[in-house]
């Protein structure tokens, strides 16, 4: 090891508890974004870079030269966040909600880049992210994370994957044959996260077209009637987690709507596309998050003044002021629009 891996390799051990914190900070701030967003996901989870994984990292060379000059700059991924969703189209969500939070530096789908040349494999997405905003941000082990994004199937097959090929134990004779049988299960899985998907859809149009069963041993509307009633009245709107539908009909409660012929009542009125378009989201806000709005919407400084949303006051202000703000009117595209060359006016001399 040289001398410049071993001191950087030192001084990554002196900070790694402070990695340690900030790991899990990154990992509050991620969930608490993707349950205020309303996007459906399985876990979210994290790890500061162990001491001996960085070490390994900081000394690998290609033809003789170190592939990294500066260890504790170089290497962006000594704050790691994964975000294991069901369906690939909740990645996607994650991506983009990520990319307007936060400011990205980096973001690479390695599944595209697998696809792009013409093989199956390691699929998952890496969006190097901070807190920092501005130009010239650039990376700080500090106040950046690297966030991790993949399927529940796509993290099966890349865990699978890693835990046998890194053991180190896999004869040489089998490597061929092993290299052949997880490029045919990505494959699979790729159909299968499509199939899951598809699942998903076709589920979630039937939902939003039939009546949901009234439960009526508790006042809140149940977490499986608003998943029904969500899906047909935010049709486009993707699934949120199950326990944001159990929180926002608590919302409900505290407000004394406690039937689905109530809120429909109470949303009637409301154009919920033209308040998702005063928000000017960026990413495609789940079906919980868009109820979440309209209520804001109708209810104003009442909902924001709740007992439940005590916590994210300060949030819901700023959403409040994006409906109270005139929007400027779109130009209409059949109205007459002005000549390019205005009539020359002739003077009168007295």
């Amino acid at each position: 090891m040289s001398d410049s891996v071993r001191r950087a390799v030192t001084r990554y051990a002196e900070t790694y508890p402070e990695l340690e914190v900030l790991t899990g900070e990154w990992v509050a701030r991620v969930t608490a974004m993707l349950d205020e967003a309303g996007i459906n996901y399985l876990t979210v989870s994290g790890r500061a870079k162990a001491v001996a994984s960085f070490s390994a990292k900081a000394a690998r060379r290609l033809d003789g030269e170190l592939v990294y000059d500066d260890p504790l700059v170089d290497i962006t991924d000594q704050v790691g966040v994964r975000v294991i969703t069901y369906v690939a189209s909740d990645v996607v969500a994650v991506a983009e909600l990520l990319a307007d939070q936060l400011t990205v530096l980096d973001d690479r789908d390695l599944g595209l880049e697998t696809a792009g040349e013409g093989r199956f494999g390691y699929a998952s997405r890496h969006v190097l992210v901070t807190r920092d905003t501005g130009e010239g941000v650039s990376y700080d082990r500090t106040r950046c994370a690297s966030v991790q994004l993949r399927t529940v199937l796509q993290h099966a097959w890349a865990e699978f994957e890693h835990d046998i090929r890194y053991k180190g134990s896999v004869p040489e004779q089998l490597v061929a044959d092993l290299d052949r049988r997880f490029t045919l299960a990505a494959g699979l899985i790729e159909l299968a996260d499509k199939e899951f998907s598809a699942i998903r859809d076709r589920l979630q149009l039937q939902l939003g077209s039939q009546p949901a069963e009234a439960v009526t041993d508790d006042p809140r509307i149940g977490a499986s009637e608003l998943t029904a009633f969500l899906a047909g009245r935010y049709s486009t709107a993707g699934w949120s987690r199950t326990d944001r539908y159990a929180w926002i009909s608590g919302l409900l409660l505290e407000l004394g709507i406690t039937s689905l012929d109530e809120m429909s009542e109470l949303l009637q009125g409301i154009d919920s596309d033209d308040v998702t378009a005063q928000m000017g989201y960026r990413y495609p806000p789940g079906a919980v998050r868009r109820l979440d709005d309209d209520l804001l919407h109708h209810f104003g400084r009442l909902y924001l003044d709740l007992p439940g949303n005590a916590h994210r006051r300060d949030a819901l202000s700023a959403r409040m002021a994006k409906l109270t703000t005139p929007r400027r009117p779109r130009p209409d595209p059949f109205a007459p629009r002005p000549s390019p060359h205005p009539p020359q006016v002739s003077r009168v001399t007295r």
